[in-house]
């Protein structure tokens, strides 16, 4: 059928390339069907009495051609999109609307991972998709969640979510507390969320600035205009006062705004701005069920605060203090050692401090942290003002803190030794900030009348451990764009919380330093905990307009984040000193270039600046190269049309350029002026770029992940290009001062005279048969990887710069990519599906023939093209085997984990291969070839597995193990697992081993434990 035919599709370009029939119709037939512009229609076959009779819709949905369609029941259309995110569509109202994604990562043209030793929340960034849907993927691990409720899109507006038990010593929650712009709606929590915002008291007409239970039984309310008091009926909690109507009470500030406030045990805080007061509030009770609040004390301030939080009372904390002030001679406590109440406040100043409150002599600083960051160029960080903030107890304490500008830091309390070391000078400049910084009235005075002030010390008088204590910065960290709210899981000072910034993280309070994981939800706005009977773990989060009740599971999975870049990213580099994506792109729908090198910073998917290639200029390759202390990007590219090889393999006539950058680093002053400074890429030492990875080790003390100021901007600069012949395909650094190019079927050694990058001088070449696609180095060897000899390693003699061939490729494959294990070790993945292990023996590298003599390690057929291998570091052990460190086990275990790798495909997969014992292999080797056979774990079809994986591999060499085959294992019951080890092995891998030997027999609780280390390790 030709729907040109019809009118309201343009004739002549359109075809129908997907369609799909309506489910479960039985009176009509009815079919979807995807045209190659994008459109989506619906067309009826009608069969009555005169004949067959077809009505086709008008357009639908217009969005990209659709490779696959399925309708499926209640309307919902899957369209499954070449090259790009699918989609879900629905209809009604007679058109088809969009209502959710299907994402594809596919193809995975280059990735890079953040990985480091030590590291505990790896990144990996992707390279996907093509043309107009190219987009950075940005894949970590993420916690798990399970949705358990989700509400209609009616809550606009949400400012504010709080859970509220009616006791403080309740083990579940009461009152769900919503609030809005003009509005408060209190939920009651359970199986249902129902509103009882009139029998709880609050009143509804305002926006909610905090509350919670101060009492058991007593609620209290904060808003803009005043404090208000309330006790729930017992209609909506057993607990409930026995009256028809809530009983409520007010407490208001004289003339002035209430901007914050928190609400504790026996104790509301309350600040307001302009003019800037805090005030410290009680509750007492007159008669039953009346109560009333008072004020105790009003404090004038300096600096106006950006967030209170009252942590709950605990015996540990007061001991922890007092301790300390025993150990530091540090006259922390008043009144007998012990503290009433303790509250933590943010100021604009910025900074964080410790406030104690005590009865007979108010309010005293204990401790303050203060907020001075600067970038890597030294430029003051902006948005530095805390968003919220936390005390935590866990083995110690300290201070977590969120900022506006999506920074989460760790402030700790010196020891003894970091007070004497640093003298009276830093302290004094502490408590001279405080002094200034606080002023306190009676509680019979209005915040009109003159105050006196709350220290009346002198600085040059003040000695080691006089209050407050200087709270040291121990860790810094960016985790999104938007103001970072922590939210605690439990009232207990050693509670996990949710950082939530534009996503949101759980963030492990007993782990050192700053230590989360992505959960794995959509962004939101608002979340907090709800604890009730039918839901113990939940946790609500405000999105997209929605209640969302959740709970996280014990499993893992993998985080995808999108940024389209609106062309086919085909390169892409992570640099550690400006905490920048470098993105090759071509196929830009640019009327200036096609193609270019764009800074991309990684949180917030911006592109920071580009270098636009010529035009008809195509950019090929990249890589950073060290020119003495500094870094520089050397890029290749194409400057003809066309393949770059011919059908045959050698290389086409063709013509390429090499390039050399470096970034430029401009502050625009306020006047308008710009400074630049030719700065190179990454001109530091080792140890820094060690240490400032996106996401670097929780044991570090760097600011990673700094916000590029607006004030700020890099630019990529040319500092030197020579055009050669052939296209230049790869690019690869060589020891400390060379770096090797391909053009073409030849490669070089080139440098750079002086450490001057606009000097390159050329010092050896060598051509090859075929067309070079990879090169790649470790310490002195040279591995080249061609489109029909396969890998070849090369030789560099300094003296007599002159380039060697020592080992040649046994078989012809088209390279894909190589990795350089070591010097004697290649893993290569081919253009037909298959990767490699090639290995050579130094001792034979004299007298060997430079003909066929790598050796095939082992082989693994995958069935997809890997694109992009990465080194990667997986300990697979569990974290009982930390007592084992000492062991050689331990130490084997730790030391291959450093030879992971890691390969991305064209089909969107990311595959990971372990190293392991000869032991452990053969073990597992024994338990797939039972695997195989089983009907509970062979695969589904019927396939034989053993012919899939053994596809373009010789006989006689070992095969890697399949992964997805052993896993199932861990899935089985006891006996099952049992009988599959009790079955015979017949797998032609077996072979391999010597025949000779006795059959290895198999333990379940051996195999078990072997495979939950890999499987803790990689979900």
């Amino acid at each position: 059928m030709n729907i040109d035919d019809y009118s309201s599709v343009q004739p002549g370009s359109n075809y129908v390339c997907s369609w799909s029939w309506e489910p479960g119709v039985t009176n009509g037939h009815r079919i979807i069907f995807s045209a190659d512009s994008g459109d989506l229609y619906a067309l009826e076959v009608l069969f009555e009495s005169d004949g067959v009779r077809v009505n086709l819709s008008d357009c639908l949905y217009k969005g990209r051609p659709a490779n696959a369609l399925l309708w499926l029941d209640c309307g919902f259309v899957a369209v499954i999109v070449d090259m790009a995110d699918g989609m879900v569509l629905k209809f009604e109202e007679g058109f088809l609307k969009y209502k959710s994604s299907i994402q594809n990562i596919a193809p995975i043209l280059d990735m890079c991972i953040v990985d480091y030793p030590d590291e505990k929340h790896d990144q990996l960034f992707a390279c996907s998709g093509m043309a107009s849907e190219g987009s950075l993927r940005i894949i970590r691990s993420g916690i798990s969640v399970e949705k358990l409720l989700k509400t209609a899109p009616i809550y606009q507006g949400v400012t504010g979510t709080w859970t509220v038990k009616m006791k403080v010593s309740d083990p579940y929650h009461s009152f769900l507390v919503l609030s809005f712009v003009e509005e408060t709606r209190v939920l009651s929590v359970g199986v249902n969320f129902s509103d009882v915002t009139e029998s709880v008291g609050f009143q509804p007409d305002v926006c909610t600035l905090a509350c919670g239970v101060v009492a058991d039984g007593v609620m209290v309310q904060i808003h803009q205009r005043g404090v208000r008091l309330c006790l729930p009926v017992g209609s909506v909690h057993p607990e409930g006062i026995p009256f028809s109507s809530p009983i409520c009470t007010s407490w208001f500030p004289d003339n002035m705004s209430i901007s914050l406030g928190a609400v504790g045990h026996g104790m509301i805080v309350v600040a307001t701005s302009s003019p800037c007061f805090l005030f410290i509030l009680g509750i007492r009770c007159s008669l039953a069920y009346h109560y009333e609040v008072y004020q105790m004390y009003c404090v004038k301030l300096q600096n106006e605060l950006s967030c209170i939080s009252i942590p709950q009372k605990h015996l540990e904390l007061s001991r922890f203090l007092t301790n300390y002030a025993a150990n530091n001679s540090t006259p922390a406590f008043p009144s007998g050692n012990h503290v009433d109440n303790l509250f933590v406040i943010g100021t604009h100043r910025p900074s964080v401090e410790v406030v104690s409150f005590t009865v007979d002599k108010g309010l005293q600083v204990l401790a303050i942290g203060i907020i001075s960051l600067t970038n890597t160029l030294g430029t003051t960080i902006s948005g530095c003002v805390p968003e919220d903030v936390r005390l935590v107890l866990v083995d110690r304490l300290y201070v977590l803190s969120g900022l506006r500008n999506g920074m989460l830091l760790r402030f700790e309390w010196p020891s003894a030794s970091t007070l004497s070391s640093t003298g009276s000078t830093g302290q004094q400049s502490v408590v001279g900030s405080s002094t200034i910084n606080f002023h306190i009235s009676s509680n019979l005075l209005s915040p009109n009348n003159e105050v006196p002030e709350i220290f009346k010390s002198n600085i040059s008088g003040k000695t080691e451990g006089d209050l407050p204590v200087n709270l040291q910065l121990i860790a810094v960290r960016r985790i999104g764009i938007t103001p970072v709210f922590l939210v605690s899981l439990s009232d207990s000072l050693d509670a996990d919380m949710i950082a939530l910034s534009d996503r949101p993280w759980l963030l492990q309070t007993a782990r050192h330093s700053l230590s989360y994981t992505s959960i794995s939800f959509q962004p939101s706005t608002h979340v907090t905990p709800v604890c009730s009977v039918e839901c113990p773990r939940g946790i609500l989060f405000v999105a997209e307009n929605s209640l969302n009740l959740v709970e996280m599971v014990p499993s893992k999975r993998l985080n995808v984040q999108t940024f389209h870049l609106g062309g086919t990213p085909r390169k892409i580099l992570y640099h550690n000193a400006t905490r920048l994506l470098f993105i090759m792109r071509t196929e830009l729908d640019n009327d200036s270039c096609s193609s270019d090198i764009c800074c991309v910073d990684p949180l917030s998917g911006s592109v920071v600046s580009s270098f636009k290639f010529e035009p008809g200029e195509t950019g090929k390759c990249m890589e950073f190269i060290k020119v003495g202390c500094e870094h520089v990007l050397v890029v290749g590219t194409s400057l003809s049309a066309g393949p770059a090889m011919m059908p045959s393999g050698e290389a086409e006539s063709t013509k390429g350029r090499l390039l050399v950058l470096f970034l430029e680093y401009a502050q625009i002053s306020d006047i308008g002026s710009v400074t630049q400074r030719n700065s190179p890429i990454g001109s530091y030492s080792a140890d820094q770029l060690f240490n400032s990875s996106l996401c670097s080790s929780p044991d570090d003390n760097n600011y990673d992940g700094i916000k590029l100021e607006e004030t700020e901007a890099w630019h990529l600069r040319l500092a030197y290009s020579t055009i050669v012949s052939g296209m230049v395909l790869a690019v690869c650094p060589y020891l400390d001062s060379y770096f090797l190019f391909s053009s073409g079927s030849t490669f070089s050694v080139c440098g750079f005279v002086n450490d001057n990058c606009q000097r390159m001088r050329k010092f050896a070449s060598t051509r090859t048969r075929f067309t070079i696609m990879t090169l790649t180095s470790h310490f002195t060897r040279i591995a080249v990887g061609d489109c029909r000899d396969g890998v070849l390693f090369y030789s560099y003699h300094e003296d007599s710069k002159k380039l060697e061939q020592v080992y040649c490729d046994p078989v012809q494959r088209l390279v894909a990519d190589c990795l350089l294990m070591d010097v004697d070790t290649a893993v290569v993945s081919d253009r037909k599906g298959s990767l490699v292990v090639l290995s050579c023996a130094n001792h034979v590298e004299d007298n060997a023939s430079p003909e066929r003599n790598l050796t095939l390690s082992c082989s693994y057929y995958m069935g997809e093209i890997a694109m992009s291998m990465r080194k990667g570091s997986f300990s697979y052990k569990l974290p009982a085997d930390d007592m084992l460190k000492d062991s050689d086990d331990a130490t084997n275990n730790i030391n291959s984990s450093r030879n992971c790798i890691m390969a991305s495909t064209l089909l969107g997969s990311i595959i990971i291969f372990i190293p392991m014992t000869r032991e452990e292999y053969e073990l597992l080797e024994e338990v797939q070839a039972r695997l195989v056979v089983d009907p509970l774990t062979a695969p589904i079809l019927g396939n034989d597995h053993n012919e899939f994986r053994n596809r373009e591999s010789r006989a006689g060499i070992r095969k890697i193990l399949d992964g997805d085959i052993l896993g199932q294992f861990l899935e089985l019951t006891s006996m099952q697992q049992e009988a599959v080890l009790a079955l015979p092995s017949g797998t032609p891998n077996v072979t391999v081993m010597s025949t000779l030997k006795p059959p290895m027999p198999v333990m379940v609780n051996q195999v078990v434990r072997l495979l939950e280390r890999v499987h803790y390790a990689l979900n």
